[in-house]
């Protein structure tokens, strides 16, 4: 089990390459997290949701994620609540204390799921969440000292020496543990160290003395670009980059599933910025309205800051805007939601395509595939682009009437059980659509940039179509290698008994 002492210490990172490393040695290995808590989820072959960091660890693994790596899923919805997903599907909305009082209900669940990964892989390498030491919640802890001891697992411990005080958070963080749970952690890893090594090898001996725990790696800062939830965080601290074509993407408070811009922000000629204030609008080439946990509260959020008056106006100058999902959702003329689904009542959209959305009660969340329809204008150059992506949401958009005929459907697609339908709207330089992951491939994302590029006057005919599948299968072989140089490998398999 890889533990952190905070969050973003990197344990989403380690736990992916130490599946690949013992794949790569011959082992049957699979990720498993009990509870994770992201905006940023994934939809299994099964219609069912699980966070995408044990997505990742999947891929590094070899094997098709599933909802058995992360039975438990809690997805904020406001600053004291979230949606808790059970085996991939929605249990209720609870505040965090309701959800603190509940949770060892769902050991059962955690067990069942564990159980058969374990029964069916040699290795199991279990992710912990934040840090063991929260004294506070440690009493009902089913993540990290708590999972670790329903699977019996040897912990590795882990510091991000980048934030400083990494001595202190390994000291510290072993300190505060009851005995029982100091045993179980058989070694430290110091990671995200930039430097001279031979510098640091004095604090790790005394480290290693007032511990009485081993030093199995001191891990160096790695530009390694996978979907790990530490570094979906850090994107958002980026600066603007002045590149050949500018992609504004509106960061909303409860901002998901924004892994769909992965492979745009991979693209050389590409600047992806994260706009959260009016002053990071500027005249972008592309704005786009992501994935959000709260539709409504987020335009509203945007109504009062100004960014959607901006955007209003760009549009009606030639900006094209791009929404997906819950973005796609403000960029209609209405929201309703009369379950209280978000946040009760309705609001008016932005008026940029000519649909209404309804919240339902049942979440929509499948597999798709298909291509893009036969669209007019800005976006002509996807006409006919295939895709394969995802649905997740819990509106369901109705197109109005257009008077002038001018706004046609954007795809055309097939679900998981191979039902074929329309969706979102194309209209002049506004698209929509539910899809995620429409830029996964290659083709589509170049075909974007190319449009954008000729709209400038710039030639990029030559941009390289990045194969994002092949491009994810050597960044987990470069972490792997980073790993074995670093770690002692031996070590680890030595404390897991083989």
């Amino acid at each position: 089990m890889i533990q952190g002492t905070m969050s973003n210490a990197g344990k989403s990172l380690l736990a992916a390459g130490l599946c690949r490393i013992f794949v790569q040695d011959g082992y049957r290995t699979a990720p498993f997290k009990s509870q994770n808590m992201a905006l940023n989820s994934f939809i299994t072959s099964e219609g069912l949701e699980m966070g995408r960091a044990q997505v990742m660890q999947a891929e590094a693994a070899g094997i098709p994620p599933s909802v058995r790596m992360n039975p438990i899923l809690l997805k904020p919805s406001s600053e004291t609540g979230s949606q808790v997903i059970v085996n991939g599907e929605v249990l209720g909305t609870m505040s965090a204390r309701d959800y603190f009082a509940y949770k060892k209900r769902l050991i059962p669940h955690v067990m069942k799921a564990y159980q058969s990964l374990a029964e069916e892989n040699d290795i199991v390498v279990i992710e912990g969440a934040g840090s063991p030491a929260e004294i506070n919640l440690n009493k009902d802890d089913i993540v990290n000292m708590g999972m670790a001891r329903l699977a019996g697992a040897p912990v590795i411990l882990a510091g991000d020496i980048d934030r400083g005080g990494v001595f202190a958070q390994l000291y510290g963080t072993i300190a505060l543990l009851e005995e029982e749970d100091r045993r179980r952690i058989k070694g430290l890893v110091i990671n995200k160290f930039r430097g001279d090594r031979s510098i640091l090898d004095p604090g790790v001996d005394m480290l290693e003395r007032k511990c009485a725990i081993p030093v199995v790696g001191v891990v160096p800062w790695m530009d390694i670009r996978l979907e790990d939830e530490d570094s979906l965080s850090q994107r958002f601290e980026k600066g603007r980059e002045n590149r050949l074509v500018d992609i504004a993407v509106i960061r909303f408070p409860r901002i998901s599933n924004f892994t769909d811009f992965n492979p745009l922000e991979n693209m050389e000629e590409v600047s992806v910025r994260y706009a959260a204030r009016l002053s990071d609008l500027g005249r972008p080439d592309l704005i786009v309205l992501p994935g959000t946990k709260n539709t409504m509260g987020d335009l509203l959020w945007m109504r009062q800051n100004g960014l959607e008056t901006a955007i209003l106006r760009l549009a009606a100058t030639g900006t094209m805007i791009l929404g997906i999902c819950g973005g796609y959702q403000m960029l209609g003329e209405r929201l309703y939601d009369p379950f209280g689904v978000e946040n009760g009542g309705e609001v008016r959209g932005m008026g940029l395509l000519p649909m209404v959305t309804v919240f339902a009660r049942q979440k929509v969340r499948t597999q798709v595939r298909g291509h893009f329809q036969t669209l007019p204008g800005d976006f002509s150059a996807l006409s006919g682009r295939r895709f394969e992506g995802y649905e997740i949401h819990m509106g369901e958009s109705t197109v109005k009437t257009d008077s002038e005929g001018r706004a046609v459907s954007a795809v055309l697609m097939a679900d998981a059980a191979g039902q074929k339908r329309a969706d979102g709207l194309c209209l002049g330089g506004v698209l929509g659509t539910y899809v995620h992951g429409l830029f996964d491939c290659h083709e589509t994302a170049a075909d974007l940039i190319r449009m954008l590029g000729m709209r400038k006057g710039l030639d990029l005919t030559g941009i390289g179509n990045l194969d994002y599948t092949a491009y994810k299968e050597t960044q987990y072989d470069i972490l792997a290698a980073c790993l074995r140089e670093n770690m002692d490998i031996r070590a680890i398999y030595r404390l897991m008994g083989i």
